[in-house]
């Protein structure tokens, strides 16, 4: 997997990629999402496409973004603390070290930004994720996570 910055083409298979992993949500529309993140840190919204599809592509001269895309990361910093959101890898590439890959990027590009942690939340009940993270050196803050819709989608 080679992962790099999203691209406007990579729309439809991000979409369709996190609701293959069931990440999207009725009070969420994905494209919205996706629209929102272009405009803040846009180079932090990792895809990884399909290594070989990657190859062919550069072989014919085509563009990455007709590669197939199988994982992807929302990386963010707000100046006191990164976040990752939508952590995907296709069903059919998982147990690869795909989503350790895209921590360790999303790690990277905050280390360099002088970020000193990194928040994520995991739906409460979905246990294998969370063991992921735990696998990964990530720990329960045990902390409440809040939220309130300032505009609905």
């Amino acid at each position: 997997m080679q992962i790099r910055s999203f691209a406007a083409a990579d729309t439809e298979a991000v979409v369709a990629l996190w609701e293959q992993c069931g990440l999207v949500r009725a009070w969420n529309d994905p494209r919205k999402d996706i629209a929102r993140k272009l405009t803040v840190q846009p180079e932090l919204f990792l895809v990884g496409v399909d290594d070989e599809a990657a190859d062919r592509a550069d072989l014919d001269g085509s563009s990455d973004a007709e590669a197939t895309v199988i994982g992807t990361a929302m990386v963010g910093y707000d100046g006191h603390r990164g976040w990752i959101n939508y952590l995907a890898v296709s069903p059919d590439h998982r147990g690869r070290g795909y989503g350790r890959a895209f921590m360790d990027e999303a790690e990277r590009l905050l280390i360099a930004l002088g970020c000193p942690k990194l928040n994520l939340q995991v739906r409460e009940g979905n246990d294998s994720v969370i063991a992921f993270y735990e696998a990964i050196g990530y720990a329960n803050d045990r902390t409440v996570s809040l939220g309130k819709r300032l505009i609905a989608d």
